[in-house]
């Protein structure tokens, strides 16, 4: 697996587990699936309300804690200093480690509640209860408020790419700031399955359509997310290291771009 280094010299395998909307028995069996067949980078949140049972399949798969890559998130409502560190510590008992990978903001819900928050973390990533922090769903300007009071730089900025809505300019800002994109939704949450473009790019390639819309993202830099509970379609996709888009794929990628938001548009989350 492919690894990215971050701003602070951290290594994170740049294809990782997506957890959203998987729960119980479903998001226990595609841990041990994938980390089964080799990935060793497992995403979440606290809001998924499915860290239990992910502690419990990497606990249950017998691979060294510090082969792993884990990520959490700050729910909007337990934003501000003392309730990161409360909410911080509650995920650690649940995923059944003494330090998380990545923690990140889950969304910007305000200067001030950023501010404190990213205090909090900052504290816990100096006491090395987490390797490299981070934000999710921030914009340009949520960012450059962010910066304003931040010690430290965020290292990802997680947010929803795909072929659809690949965000070239937000990608731009991040690079110039050393902060690296993570794609979360990179197969525009199977949007890609119908498209004809992407299904002749496969054909070509003798991959599968999800391999083309995670090619197009990795091949940019950016670190992916798919998330899946199908053993085959889990396993199918980390293969994609084997091949190149070549110019002409790529150009007719990029015409697939329409701007398209599936979630919700940060700069007017109403959660």
């Amino acid at each position: 697996m492919e690894k990215v280094t971050l701003n602070n010299g951290v290594q994170i395998p740049i294809i990782g587990l997506g957890t959203y909307r998987a729960k119980d028995k479903d998001v226990y069996n595609a841990v041990k699936i994938a980390l089964r067949s080799g990935y060793r980078h497992i995403d979440t949140a606290m809001i998924y309300e499915n860290e239990l049972e992910i502690g419990r399949a990497i606990k249950d798969s017998g691979i060294p804690r510090e082969t792993l890559f884990i990520t959490s998130k700050l729910w909007n409502s337990d934003q501000g200093y003392e309730s990161t560190k409360k909410a911080f510590e509650e995920s650690l008992k649940k995923l059944g480690t003494d330090y998380l990978d990545m923690y990140l903001i889950h969304w910007f819900k305000g200067e001030k509640k950023a501010a404190d928050s990213w205090r909090a973390m900052e504290e816990l990533y100096e006491a090395g209860k987490i390797k490299a922090i981070g934000v999710s769903n921030f914009t340009e300007t949520h960012i450059k408020t962010l910066l304003k009071t931040a010690r430290i730089n965020p290292v990802v900025n997680q947010v929803e790419i795909h072929v659809g809505l690949p965000q070239y300019n937000l990608q731009k800002y991040c690079d110039s700031k050393n902060i690296k994109l993570e794609a979360y939704a990179p197969m525009q949450s199977g949007g890609i399955f119908s498209n004809e473009d992407m299904k002749k790019i496969a054909i070509k390639h003798n991959k599968t359509v999800a391999n083309i819309g995670l090619k197009f993202l990795v091949h940019r830099g950016i670190i992916v997310l798919p998330k899946s509970v199908t053993e085959e379609r889990i396993i199918s996709n980390k293969d994609i290291f084997d091949f190149s888009l070549d110019d002409e794929d790529l150009k007719l990628l990029k015409k697939q771009c329409n701007g398209m938001r599936l979630f919700p548009d940060p700069d007017n989350c109403s959660f």
